[in-house]
C-alpha cells in the first residue's frame, strides 16, 4: 500500500556543519533500537510500576525524535548521492523510503507527545493508546529497516563498487559511441575510396578499350596497306614477267638454227 503525499512541504534545515556521505547506516542502527528498547521497558513498566523505567523510557523517547530526525537528514544526503545510480524502480523504491521516513520521524513526536499525555492524565484508555501509537512505530520503524536493506542489497543503493562499475560502464558507453562514430567516418572513407576506385577502373577500361579500338583500326589500315602493296607488287611482277617473256620469245625468234641441227631436231622428234 502506498502512504499518501504529505499535504506540505518539509522545511530545508540549515545545518552549521556538512553531513558525511554514508552516515545513514550508523544512525539507522540507534533508530531503529531505541523504540524498541522503550516498548520493552513499557511492557515491563505495566507489571513493575516504577517511576524510575517510566523516566528512562521518556528521555530514550526523546533521544529516538533526535535520533529519526538525523536518520532523516544523513538519509537525504545519502539518497542524493545514489539517486543519479539506481534504475527507476530503485529510484522509486528510495522515495518510497524517504516518504516513509518523514511519517515515521513525524510520528515518534506525535508518541512522545502521547507519552506526556499519558504521564499527566494517569488513565488507563491514555496509556493503550499510548502503548498502541508506539507499537504502531516500531512496526514502522522495523519495515523502514527492511526497505532500506532492499535498496542495498537489490538496488545497489551507497555500495561503492556499484558506483565503480557505473563509472566504468558509462565511460565504456561513451567510448562505445566514439567507436560507433569512427565507424561510420570509416564506413563512408571506404564508400568513397570504392566509389572513386570504381571510376579509376572504368576509366582504365575505357583508354584501354579505346587503344585496343584504335590498335584494331591501325592494324586494319596496315593490312590493307599490305593488301594494296601485295596487289600492286604482283601486278608489276606479272607485268615484268610477261616482258620478260615477250623479250626471250623474241630473242628465241631471232636466233638462226641451222639446217643440219634443224633435221637432227626434227628426226629427234619424230623418234619420240
Amino acid at each position: 500500500m502506498e502512504l499518501p503525499i504529505l499535504p506540505f512541504k518539509i522545511p530545508e534545515v540549515q545545518i552549521p556543519f556538512e553531513i558525511p556521505v554514508l552516515m545513514h547506516p550508523v544512525v539507522d542502527h540507534f533508530a531503529i533500537s531505541l523504540p524498541i528498547i522503550v516498548l520493552l521497558l513499557e511492557i515491563i513498566n505495566l507489571f513493575t510500576k516504577k517511576r524510575a523505567i517510566g523516566v528512562v523510557s521518556f528521555f530514550l523517547l526523546s533521544l529516538t525524535v533526535a535520533v529519526l530526525g538525523a536518520a532523516y537528514l544523513t538519509g537525504l544526503v545519502d539518497g542524493k548521492e545514489a539517486f543519479n545510480f539506481l534504475s527507476q524502480t530503485g529510484q522509486e523504491e528510495l522515495k518510497a523510503h524517504k516518504l516513509l521516513g518523514i511519517y515515521l520521524m513525524l510520528a515518534s513526536t506525535a508518541v512522545l507527545l502521547f507519552k506526556l499525555l499519558s504521564v499527566m492524565i494517569s488513565r488507563g484508555m491514555m496509556k493503550g493508546l499510548y502503548l498502541l501509537l508506539l507499537i504502531m512505530l516500531v512496526v514502522g520503524i522495523l519495515k523502514q529497516g527492511k526497505d532500506g536493506g532492499e535498496l542495498v542489497y537489490l538496488h545497489g543503493a551507497n555500495v561503492k563498487i556499484v558506483k565503480t562499475l557505473d563509472d566504468e560502464m558509462f565511460d565504456t558507453k561513451e567510448e562505445l559511441e566514439e567507436l560507433k562514430e569512427e565507424l561510420e567516418e570509416l564506413k563512408e572513407e571506404s564508400k568513397s575510396i570504392a566509389t572513386k576506385a570504381v571510376e579509376v577502373v572504368k576509366k582504365e577500361v575505357a583508354k584501354i578499350k579505346e587503344d585496343i579500338n584504335l590498335s584494331k583500326e591501325n592494324i586494319s589500315n596496315k593490312v590493307d596497306v599490305v593488301e594494296t602493296a601485295i596487289e600492286e607488287n604482283v601486278e608489276e611482277v606479272e607485268q615484268a614477267i610477261g616482258t620478260k617473256i615477250e623479250d626471250v620469245s623474241g630473242a628465241i625468234s631471232k636466233v638462226v638454227i641451222p639446217e643440219n641441227i634443224k633435221k637432227e631436231i626434227t628426226l629427234d622428234a619424230n623418234a619420240s
